[in-house]
């Protein structure tokens, strides 16, 4: 089995500091052998570290929608934010890459989800994020967890780490996988350990988009 962290971000994220090597470090100091790149409306970064540890690296990218942020898997270029949910995820779809929903009920998320733009597109994405270690009322998960189970959906879990402490906080346990379709079957039979993060993580983030804004930090989604 792999230990396999879903939801991670990098300095090409605005709220995120973190560059590539500390995380690699992380990954093998916590036991983590894959690691989905997450960053926000953006797969530049992701690309990038794939090149540099391609059997370690999943392309991803957390999108957001005009209604809600949306994880994928094993994509191939950036999608833009802002689309609609149907507009972004059939731009995912042309990828071939493996949709999941983020963090979808947590009250104090600009990207959660209303209920019924949820009901809108459950059936059109192959999995739902029911526990993230960033979400600061257990409440929230524990609603994710409760609509995942009643309507028979995947379920992912992730760290969403954007500071250094936080790679590797909620794991998947996968059978390995090659590609988009093995790894959403290996999601289907997945076991997942889950560790929530400090409220305390928060403050890495605000600290990381001021540091852009101040012009201390490069702002690499704009292109550095």
């Amino acid at each position: 089995m792999l230990n396999v962290e879903l939801h991670s971000h990098t300095q090409w994220s605005k709220d995120c500091l973190i560059k590539f090597e500390t995380i690699l470090q992380m990954c093998d100091k916590r036991g983590v052998d894959r690691i989905a790149i997450t960053d926000h409306n953006t797969a530049r970064g992701a690309l990038e570290m794939r090149r540099r540890a391609p059997d370690r690296i999943i392309v991803g990218e957390e999108i957001m929608t005009d209604r809600g942020e949306l994880l994928a898997y094993f994509v191939q270029e950036s999608i833009p934010p802002g689309l609609t949910p149907d507009e972004t995820i059939r731009i995912l779809r042309d990828q071939g890459a493996v949709i999941s929903v983020s963090h979808p009920f947590d009250r104090l998320r600009k990207g959660a989800w209303l209920e019924p733009d949820l009901l809108d597109i459950i059936d059109k994405v192959d999995a739902i994020e029911i526990f993230n270690a960033r979400c600061v009322f257990a409440e929230d998960n524990v609603k994710a967890l409760a609509f995942a189970r009643q309507r028979k959906l995947v379920g992912t879990v992730g760290s969403d780490a954007h500071s250094r402490g936080e790679y590797g906080r909620a794991v998947m346990q996968l059978e390995p996988f090659d590609d988009a379709a093995s790894f959403l079957n290996a999601l289907k039979q997945a076991q997942h350990t889950d560790r929530y993060s400090s409220w305390f993580v928060h403050i890495h983030s605000k600290t990381a988009k001021w540091s852009k804004k101040l012009g201390l930090s490069p702002r690499l989604w704009e292109g550095g």
